[in-house]
């Protein structure tokens, strides 16, 4: 079994409880870290300035306490290796949805299975979809 490191789980801790299980169980199951759960105003504004978010301040999922988003990696992290993203977005949804929590993945918007018709594609990006 896979445990978080002492960051990875100083991220999570910011998170909602419902996030909070769902990564939880994947641990268990898929080695991946935490990269970022509450995010503040300075950094917020930055991603927006670099075209990593689309929102600006407060207007963010990770700008509520407890965040309602989380960044996660599958680990190793290879940002060049965009599908195994996509598999570990796979498997962390279907946790969630068998835990019977909503969650909307940063590579899939709409959740239409279409990858291809979104600009943003933040691939270690999840939320709640409430």
């Amino acid at each position: 079994m896979f445990s978080y490191s002492k960051e990875s789980l100083k991220q999570l801790n910011t998170c909602d409880d419902r996030i909070k299980s769902v990564f939880l169980e994947v641990i268990k199951y898929v080695d991946c870290t935490i990269l970022e759960g509450f995010r503040g105003e300075a950094l917020q504004n930055k991603y927006y300035r670099e075209g990593k978010s689309g929102k600006q301040w407060p207007n963010g999922e990770h700008n509520t306490s407890p965040s309602k988003a989380v960044d996660c990696m599958v680990y190793p992290i290879d940002w060049k290796e965009p599908m195994r993203q996509c598999l570990f977005a796979g498997f962390v949804l279907g946790v969630a949805e068998s835990m019977g929590i909503k969650l909307r993945w940063g590579g899939d918007w709409d959740g239409d299975f279409n990858l291809k018709e979104h600009t943003l594609f933040d691939t270690s990006h999840f939320e709640l979809n409430e």
